[in-house]
């Protein structure tokens, strides 16, 4: 399974970035054998607006089930819910340290967003 994680630099030893829009980084992670690929989001985080809808369209295109992050917006977390992708939100830690977790059942998912528009 593909998973996607908002991080603050472009590997599994990254801290997590709680702001899924406008982080540095979404890692995409092979779960089965952590291979992984890192998304520059750099043109998403210096966005006056829409950073969390086109960011959950670049993970929507790589292919991922899951979102890690710390805080997703209504836009963005009504985009990666209409693809068809579940948010687990209040992730915090490093992305190797969060994928094992999901692995392992430990990350609870939400429903709804955690953050304000334009947080």
């Amino acid at each position: 399974m593909k998973i996607a994680v908002s991080a603050k630099s472009n590997d599994l030893e990254s801290q997590i970035d709680p702001r899924f829009g406008r982080a540095p980084y979404i890692i995409i992670v092979d779960t089965q054998s952590l291979e992984y690929e890192a998304v520059d989001n750099s043109a998403n985080r210096d966005a006056l607006k829409g950073a969390g809808i086109q960011a959950a369209a670049a993970v929507s295109r790589k292919g991922a089930e899951v979102l890690l992050t710390g805080y997703c917006g209504p836009k963005a977390f009504q985009a990666l819910d209409t693809a068809g992708i579940r948010v687990a939100g209040d992730v915090s830690g490093t992305v190797k340290n969060a994928v094992k977790n999901f692995s392992e059942g430990r990350i609870s998912f939400t429903e709804a967003a955690n953050a304000d528009a334009h947080w």
